[in-house]
């Protein structure tokens, strides 16, 4: 038998986190800014794109013109073609930073990948973040060895169909892009482990190919517009971890036993009333997390420590918005909200990790999340 925890209302701690994130974002942009127009930042940036350009093996004519160099975002694309042409032929060395199977991108100066990209069909791993690429091109089907599909935090709008032909595939994260529907053929990926849709905000559903992915152990697709939990959520029978929060559900289905392998269940910030006794059936649930908002029922073991269950019951508690006398607010997108819940979330359920020493407890939490 399991034994209560009480844990005091977090949204003052909440608030207060929230509040120093933002002025410590507006102090480090003000800075930036400060050193933007500084001279000393100017050698700096010289001195480190010299030293790049020398690590990459490019010619000193290339940038440097009558004694000046030139860091311009045009050169930059030109020599980051040519250094990718040149990956695949250099030797392994212990001092290397990345490895010559991976290819990394980062930085909203990139709107699109470059066209040298294509001949590095050797890849396993591409992370690509932060930028402004929207598309991702349909070549992407050549990259036979590809394992990881890192892209979060861009503007990517569609995937490509051609993505299904991925096989060797065991992790995509598309999270807080503009995707409104995801391709039928990524239910060919049948090597699947993870995906992570979360954060697009107006991805209504999933094809129903995706019940192919019988490897699948991962699914977020929280911070969308789900009015239900997806059919091919369903019979994904490895699943041990699905985050729907913030979505729109008003009720789960009667089958969510058919998910016999689920350890975490993350669904606050939803419209639930109501939670099924088929939740009971889920003899591996470990962690399930609720608004308890609107909650009027729910079966009544999940909280009594008769299972081996952490039942995280989450009070939505808004905080007051600050004033516009505070100088130091930054404008912040929805996305921008709901990555910092995300990473909110992270933390507390991490904190509950940490807790092993008690078997069951219920937690009952005050936890603002403003939206």
């Amino acid at each position: 038998m399991g034994h209560k925890v009480v844990v005091f209302d977090i949204s003052v701690v909440r608030a207060l986190w929230e509040t120093r994130v933002k002025k410590h974002k507006a102090r480090q942009r003000k800075e930036a800014e400060r050193l933007e127009k500084s001279a000393l930042e100017k050698i700096k940036e010289e001195w480190n794109f010299v030293a790049e350009c020398r690590r990459k093996g490019i010619p000193q004519a290339q940038y440097c013109k009558n004694g000046f160099v030139d860091t311009s975002v045009r050169l930059l694309d030109k020599m980051e073609q040519g250094s990718l042409a040149r990956q695949s032929s250099k030797a392994k060395d212990g001092a290397r930073r990345s490895s010559p199977f991976v290819f990394e991108l980062c930085g909203e100066h990139w709107k699109e990948l470059p066209d040298s990209l294509k001949e590095q069909t050797h890849l396993k791993e591409w992370h690509i973040s932060n930028t402004l690429i929207q598309v991702i091109p349909t070549y992407i089907e050549l990259f036979q060895a590809m394992r990881i599909l890192d892209l979060p935090k861009n503007r990517i709008s569609h995937l490509p169909a051609e993505i299904g032909r991925l096989q060797n595939l065991r992790e995509l994260n598309v999270s807080f892009n503009h995707l409104t529907s995801i391709p039928a053929e990524l239910g060919d990926c049948t090597s699947l482990e993870r995906l992570d849709c979360s954060g697009n905000l107006d991805l209504m559903e999933l094809p129903f190919e995706l019940s192919n992915l019988k490897q699948v152990t991962f699914v977020d697709i929280s911070a969308n517009k789900f009015s239900s939990v997806p059919i091919c959520v369903l019979r994904m029978s490895s699943l041990q971890w699905l985050d729907i929060s913030c979505n729109n559900l008003s009720d789960l289905p009667q089958d969510i036993d058919r998910l016999e392998e689920l350890q975490s269940f993350l669904l606050y910030k939803n419209e639930l009333t109501y939670l099924p006794y088929a939740l009971l059936n889920l003899k591996k649930l470990s962690l399930l997390v609720v608004s308890g908002d609107h909650l009027v029922e729910y079966p009544s073991a999940l909280c009594d420590g008769s299972l081996s269950l952490k039942f995280v019951s989450l009070v939505d508690n808004p905080i007051a918005k600050p004033g516009p006398e505070d100088d130091d607010e930054i404008e912040e997108s929805e996305q921008d909200r709901q990555h910092f819940d995300k990473e909110f979330m992270k933390a507390y359920i991490e904190d509950l990790k940490e807790r092993e020493s008690v078997p069951s407890y219920t937690t009952k939490v005050s936890f603002s999340l403003q939206l």
